[in-house]
């Protein structure tokens, strides 16, 4: 199965126009994807070497290699060097390597490789990245890639060890179109390792554990993915979890107070008879004192009311066509804030658009997305949809987006990450916001699907984080036709490069730090943002990512 994110990539070099550096390039469209064929067969066949290796299955590890002859390789490391402290609580050491690589027999490599696996007392992960290759079209097909390795696990001790190296590789195609590797050599080879595990999963002992078909059986089928939020929504002083899925919306309230757990009161609340939602937003729209659900949906949007206060009894009752906030969208995400300064909240829902069956008129500044909604708060229990006379009725296939105060004026100002293309920073003017993304340093070309803001540098203003995809695959695809171009002069290499980080200059305009910063590649990257997760004063990133899991790790 090949790359979904290759063959959009080589589709896309008819549909955006390259730099004139590359327009100069004479590419031969049958051998480049015959070549991309070659290094998606060859990235397939190391996928099957990760679950090999995470398995310790050292038989079919081995049908990798030629079982009757030698192949020049470096073995694997057995002895790992001294630690020293990288960083807090992170240790990292070396590992030793042998200097060349020399003609080994199957068994001695393998035998090397056993003794590696040795050192770990569980193995949770292990890829096999190829972020280069190259081929000779001849017979038999040769090839040399680059390849990034990696390898999650517990060391001797019991502590988290990331295991991560490059090797380069010959191969040759072989009987039955699978390659067979003719040389293996480290580039190099390190590890980091926490002297504690400071996060562990506590879902199902805290009772907030639900066990969802996988993709694909009903009702997990859908495309749309499903929303939490947290709040004090019973007035005790503790935080409560709602959450919006495909077997019904959930909410538990806290006990942990008096020793128990998380107590699901979906039923009794009603919740769990309420349509499901996307984005999830936990506001006190009406102003009694009281925590209210709003939803963004595919479909109409939705609202649920707290009875708390003035009833006391804690229920969500269904104000949706009451407050007017059931107007239809592909609704992915919600955000609140107080645009008009008159003391009450309102919403803005991101939409999206029915992916498959209508297609985005462009790849990188696709507008025919579905428009976004904004929600004015009439103060009177009811809304009124003004996102066109506020100018912010974006149709550019809206992921998510957030308000911040971003040039310290007072007004919450709005940013919008959209899927295909160019993002938008709406500034508040009071009565009407403005595109000001481009001018502040902000458009970031690319898959937006998530922001974030938070003060990264500690200076006192807002930086911006937004979160987009990069892609293994697709700079090995543009790095062929665009050797010297980079993210900033060529857009499909930016589609491509990952997330995004804006420091504010101060005044709202904002430059791109992500590569100083360390680099911010992420997969298929989704939301997460900002948090201070070791307590040290610093904001530090969290970034979801993933796409559709199926049965093997082909699927994408």
């Amino acid at each position: 199965m090949r790359n979904g994110v290759s063959c959009v990539l080589v589709w896309l070099l008819c549909a955006v126009a390259l730099p004139a550096s590359a327009q100069t390039i004479e590419l031969d469209r049958a051998e480049l994807e015959r070549v991309e064929d070659l290094s998606e067969s060859l990235a397939n066949q190391l996928l099957e070497l990760s679950v090999s290796m995470r398995r310790q299955d050292l038989a079919q590890v081995a049908t990798i290699f030629d079982a009757h002859g030698s192949f020049d390789a470096t073995l694997f490391p057995s002895k790992a060097g001294p630690s020293s402290l990288a960083f807090k609580w992170i240790e990292s050491h070396g590992w030793e390597l042998d200097s060349e690589p020399r003609p080994l027999r199957r068994e001695v490599f393998l035998a090397s490789l056993e003794d590696f696996l040795a050192h770990f007392t569980s193995i949770e992960d292990v890829r096999f990245k190829v972020k280069k290759a190259d081929f000779e079209l001849g017979e038999p097909v040769r090839g040399e890639a680059s390849v990034f390795f990696f390898l999650i696990g517990r060391d001797p001790a019991g502590r988290r060890e990331w295991v991560r190296g490059n090797i380069d590789l010959r191969v040759h195609l072989g009987p039955e179109a699978r390659f067979v590797i003719d040389y293996w050599r480290f580039q190099n080879i390190d590890s980091l390792s926490s002297r504690q595990d400071l996060f562990s999963e506590v879902s199902e002992p805290l009772g907030m554990w639900e066990d969802v078909p996988r993709f694909g059986v009903a009702p997990n089928d859908g495309f749309v993915a499903h929303g939490v939020a947290i709040g004090d929504v019973d007035g005790d002083g503790l935080v409560d979890l709602f959450t919006s899925g495909v077997l019904g919306n959930r909410l538990y309230l806290n006990a942990l107070d008096s020793g128990s757990t998380f107590r699901d009161v979906s039923d009794e609340t009603l919740v769990l008879f309420s349509r499901q939602g996307t984005g999830v937003l936990l506001v006190d729209y009406d102003n009694d004192g009281d925590l209210d659900i709003f939803m963004a949906a595919v479909g109409e949007q939705i609202l649920l009311q707290n009875q708390l206060r003035p009833s006391g009894k804690l229920e969500f009752l269904d104000v949706s066509a009451e407050a007017g906030v059931d107007h239809r969208a592909v609704g992915f995400s919600a955000s609140a804030a107080d645009v008009n300064g008159d003391g009450f909240t309102d919403l803005y829902v991101s939409s999206y658009n029915l992916y498959g069956q209508i297609m985005p008129d462009s790849w990188s500044r696709a507008r025919n997305g579905t428009p976004n909604l904004l929600f004015i708060n009439q103060g009177d229990g009811t809304f009124r949809e003004e996102a066109r006379s506020w100018r912010v009725a974006d149709r550019r296939w809206s992921y998510a987006a957030a308000f911040a105060d971003v040039d310290g004026d007072g007004r919450q100002d709005l940013y919008v990450a959209n899927d295909f293309g160019e993002n938008a920073l709406f500034m508040n003017r009071g009565d009407h916001f403005e595109d000001e993304a481009a001018l502040r340093g902000v458009l970031d070309p690319g898959n937006g699907m998530g922001v974030s803001f938070g003060d990264y540098d500690n200076d006192g203003d807002l930086d911006l984080h937004v979160t987009n995809m990069s892609s293994t695959a697709g700079n090995r695809i543009l790095a062929r036709l665009m050797p010297d171009a980079t993210a900033d002069d060529a857009l499909l290499k930016k589609l491509a490069a990952g997330n995004s980080l804006f420091e504010n200059q101060g005044d709202g305009h904002f430059v791109n730090v992500a590569a100083a910063a360390g680099g911010f590649g992420a997969g298929w990257a989704y939301g997460g943002g900002f948090f201070d997760y070791d307590n040290d004063g610093w904001e530090d990133l969290f970034s979801v990512n993933g796409f559709v899991s199926g049965k093997t790790m082909k699927d994408t």
